[in-house]
């Protein structure tokens, strides 16, 4: 059995499974925007790994973080690990904006997402996980 609670010890599919649960137990619009993203996210990056850190923290990563999926009682939080090294051109971040490193998206009930730049987002967060994996 996984505990939900647990380190980032478990597998990709461990991982998966627990998401898939997160998703479940919301069964509000939370759930329904974390699927949404989570699928936006595997179809912007095929190969992305998913994992469980901090205690109940979905995390998708290739190369790195990439980002992370928080779930507030407002809010769908998606943090960028390396955000403030981003592209930004459609203005995605609205969240984290004065850090050095992260930036984040912090949509609501109602919101709508902008797929096609979220995924460029996604695809330009992978690139600089690989640039700097190559150095």
């Amino acid at each position: 059995m996984v505990s939900s609670k647990g380190s980032s010890k478990q597998t990709s599919g461990e991982a998966s499974q627990l998401i898939d649960r997160r998703i479940t137990e919301l069964a509000d619009w939370r759930g329904a925007m974390l699927a949404r993203v989570r699928d936006l996210i595997k179809q912007a990056d095929p190969e992305v790994v998913e994992e469980w850190k901090w205690r109940g923290v979905p995390v998708w990563s290739h190369a790195g973080i990439i980002c992370t999926g928080e779930t507030y009682k407002a809010a769908v939080k998606l943090t960028f690990a390396k955000g403030a090294s981003l592209p930004d051109p459609n203005g995605l971040f609205n969240a984290s904006l004065d850090g050095n490193a992260r930036r984040a998206i912090d949509i609501h009930e109602g919101d709508e997402i902008d797929e096609a730049a979220f995924k460029a987002l996604i695809r330009a967060a992978l690139a600089l996980n690989g640039s700097k994996k190559k150095r």
